[in-house]
């Protein structure tokens, strides 16, 4: 089963999640296809940019907890887009969360629907936000983010652009995207990626520095008691014990 869609238009590589029985969540076998569609387009010349969007009302809801990629998995497809010579562009017009936000945060450009919401979810179930810290920690308000990290409330596509989740938020999502789409298309494609390597190098050293003790933060969590019993409460629709 193909779980990520792709066209192409005028130089533009859409990919889109196409999962819609786990809310397009990051399973193992969703990660490698989107991370061996990345590889094919790096390689073609006549991509000039990526689009990364999704089918439903979910760009992500984050790891699959019943089929969870191996960390350092989700490690490299994050390296894989922050590192990608072309620039990619995230189109979100539903929810994102958890683990979904720092694929999102990968994405040199990320446009959003005011329909859109956006949640870290992980301490609602014994887990921290640890690998997707790698794109988000370099990109998003400090301030901000101990607040959603913390709490795990919902915010809205107004928020997300306030913090520096997303680039822009409007009604249109497509009507945001096309002054950017067009300006991608009219850049040079050896400027692009050069002013990429600029753009990126910050986050670049985030992985170098602190990939390998996040990685094992995340393995370390997922085995933890508190996260079999928020995983536990979450697949079966309760309360987890600790709630007061």
């Amino acid at each position: 089963m193909t779980l990520i869609a792709r066209i192409r238009a005028r130089g533009i590589e859409t990919l889109t999640l196409d999962s819609p029985h786990n809310r397009n969540a990051l399973s193992a076998a969703l990660v490698g296809e989107l991370a061996s569609c990345l590889a094919d387009c790096a390689k073609e010349d006549a991509v000039r940019a990526i689009v990364l969007t999704h089918t439903g009302n979910t760009f992500s809801a984050g790891a699959d907890l019943k089929d969870p990629p191996d960390p350092a998995a989700l490690v490299g497809l994050l390296r894989q887009i922050v590192e990608l010579d072309k620039p990619v562009v995230a189109r979100v017009t539903g929810h994102v969360r958890a683990g979904g936000l720092g694929l999102l945060a990968a994405c040199d450009i990320a446009a959003a629907s005011t329909e859109s919401t956006f949640a870290f979810t992980e301490v609602r179930i014994g887990l921290a936000p640890a690998v997707i810290s790698l794109t988000l920690l370099p990109r998003t308000d400090p301030r901000a983010l101990a607040r959603h990290y913390l709490t795990g409330e919902r915010f809205d596509a107004a928020e997300a652009a306030r913090i520096g989740l997303v680039t822009a938020a409007g009604d249109d999502v497509d009507a945001v995207l096309e002054p950017i789409l067009d300006g991608l298309r009219r850049a040079a494609p050896e400027a692009l990626a050069e002013t990429k390597r600029l753009l990126t190098a910050k986050v670049l050293e985030t992985f170098d520095r602190d990939a390998a003790d996040l990685t094992a933060l995340s393995a370390r969590l997922f085995a933890s008691p508190h996260a079999r019993e928020g995983m536990t409460a979450f697949l079966e629709r309760r309360d987890p014990s600790w709630l007061l």
